[in-house]
């Protein structure tokens, strides 16, 4: 199977999520240290009603900078990387297969194989979830709930998520392959995830091949009277169409 990542996104982001880390850092420190210069210095001059104003601007900046550099850590920095898991888990996949990985957002992984055209949509949370139908849950109580807000890890609605992927990539593909139907996939990258599959409107899956159920047994089991995907010809217009020029 042959990858293609859009490895400049990824560090792009990368970093900007380490910027914003060290910028809210400072911004709290930075006013901690302000509004506390008359206990560190009991001689210093401070302005009270500097002192008084400066939280109710710069403590909302630092937390909302804050919350956005941890889910950009959690979508760019966090392991395992879900480029990697999905290419890991793939393993073994014919080599007609590509895996194309943050060109064609909201469809962050798209991947062409003999099985059909899929749009993937990851979940890097490693909690305990139950998927019914269309409705998902987390388990954890109202601790772990307030938990989540902080480190920006609520699983949110892999089933929206999913089909606004589909929806985008068959847009893509309709000058390209019309006939072709674009299916979605929900793959979750972490192995410390629990899931519980009652069923799925969407197919869930992990990425490791060490637990069921896996992309990789999903992929080899997709009946051969029901696939359909892009000949070769298709696959180089789709991307040149999609893809940046190197």
């Amino acid at each position: 199977m042959r990858t293609e990542v859009n490895d400049k996104l990824v560090e792009r982001n990368r970093r900007l999520a380490q910027y914003l880390f060290f910028f809210s850092f400072a911004v709290l420190i930075g006013a901690f240290i302000i509004t506390n210069q008359q206990a560190f210095n009991p001689n210093a001059n401070v302005d009270s009603n500097l002192v008084l104003l400066l939280p109710s601007l710069v403590l909302p900046i630092g937390l909302i900078t804050t919350l956005i550099s941890v889910r950009m850590t959690n979508l760019w920095v966090r392991e395992p990387r879900p480029e990697k898991a999905l290419k890991d888990g793939l393993k073994g996949l014919s080599n007609k297969s590509v895996l194309y990985s943050y060109f064609h957002i909201p469809a962050r992984h798209v991947l062409i194989s003999p099985q059909g055209v899929y749009a993937i949509t990851t979940r890097f949370q490693d909690g305990i979830y139950t998927v019914n139908g269309e409705k998902w849950s987390t388990q954890g109580g109202a601790l772990a709930a307030f938990t989540r807000i902080f480190r920006r890890d609520g699983i949110g609605n892999p089933n929206e998520d999913a089909q606004r992927a589909v929806e985008h990539l068959q847009k893509l593909l309709q000058p390209i392959a019309p006939g072709v139907q674009v299916k979605p996939l929900i793959v979750f990258t972490d192995p410390r995830a629990r899931l519980t599959i009652e069923n799925p409107a969407i197919p869930v899956l992990y990425a490791s091949s060490e637990l069921q159920p896996n992309i990789k047994d999903f992929m080899r089991d997709v009946p051969k009277d029901g696939r359909a995907t892009l000949t070769p010809a298709q696959v180089e217009a789709f991307e040149q169409a999609t893809l940046p020029k190197k």
